[in-house]
C-alpha cells in the first residue's frame, strides 16, 4: 500500500477566548503563533507552530461559519524531559497528571486547554512501540 500521509499537518480547535487559549499554548507550553487569522480588523484565529510543519489551528467559536460542536478526543504533544514539562506546566499554574509510564514504553502525562481539550504530553523511550512496534495488550 502506498503511503499517503506523511505527517498531522494540523488539528483544528474552536474557542469562545482566543486571548485564553493562545496564552496557554503559548505560556505554558511554550508553542509559539505562526500567523493569525484576521476578519474585518479583528482577530478571528491563529496557527500555532507545534514544530516541523506541524500546527494547531484556533478559531474564534462564536463568530465563525464553522461553528459545529465536534470534539477533539486530545492532542499528544511530544515533549524532550516529562519532568521538566510537568513542572514547567505546573508553575504557570496549570493542573496536570503526575507522568505514567504507558503501555506503550512511552511517559505520559494529562492536562486541557482553557476549552477542555485534553492535552496527552509523551515523552518517548529507546523501547517505545512507535519506534520498535509489535502488539501492546491494554486493559481498558
Amino acid at each position: 500500500m502506498t503511503r499517503i500521509i506523511k505527517q498531522l499537518a494540523h488539528v483544528c480547535i474552536f474557542t469562545d477566548d482566543l486571548d485564553a487559549t493562545e496564552a496557554f499554548y503559548r505560556d505554558v507550553l511554550g508553542i509559539p503563533v505562526k500567523f493569525r487569522f484576521v476578519r474585518n480588523g479583528k482577530p478571528h484565529g491563529f496557527y500555532l507552530d507545534v514544530g516541523g510543519r506541524t500546527n494547531i489551528e484556533v478559531f474564534e467559536k462564536a463568530d465563525t461559519a464553522f461553528a459545529e460542536s465536534n470534539a477533539i478526543n486530545h492532542l499528544c504533544l511530544e515533549v524532550e524531559n516529562m519532568d521538566e514539562a510537568i513542572a514547567h506546566v505546573r508553575a504557570q499554574g496549570v493542573a496536570i497528571t503526575d507522568k505514567k509510564f504507558g503501555i506503550d514504553d512511552t511517559y505520559q502525562s494529562w492536562t486541557a486547554d482553557p476549552n477542555g481539550v485534553k492535552i496527552e504530553l509523551f515523552e518517548y523511550t529507546a523501547k517505545s512501540a512507535q519506534f520498535l512496534g509489535g502488539d501492546r495488550n491494554v486493559n481498558w
